[in-house]
């Protein structure tokens, strides 16, 4: 399997991936999705820390996903690690402001 170099942003920061040439549209679908989850809660909530925005759209993202899988008979399970390997950094790197 060949892999790609991605640039995905994430709450206004950039992160560069090498995924899977068949996980590129998962991984930017994910990305999206993750951007509307924080847009939406940033505009109905009055939360501005960023870290806040993305353990809240998390939540809600794995909320729906578990919600969905009881529902199909057959479930792959999604590989978010790259993801979640980003979202970690960019937790350390908010947490190094404090």
């Amino acid at each position: 399997m060949s892999k790609v170099s991605l640039k995905i942003t994430i709450a206004g920061r950039t992160y560069p991936l090498n995924v899977l040439e068949t996980e590129q549209e998962k991984v930017l679908k994910a990305a999206d999705d993750i951007n509307k989850a924080i847009e939406l809660l940033s505009k109905s909530y009055a939360v501005k820390d960023t870290q806040d925005l993305l353990a809240m759209s998390a939540l809600q993202l794995i909320t729906r996903n578990v919600a969905q899988s009881k529902t199909e008979t057959v479930m792959i399970p999604a590989d978010y690690t790259s993801i979640e390997t980003s979202l970690e950094a960019l937790s350390k790197e908010i947490d190094s402001f404090n």
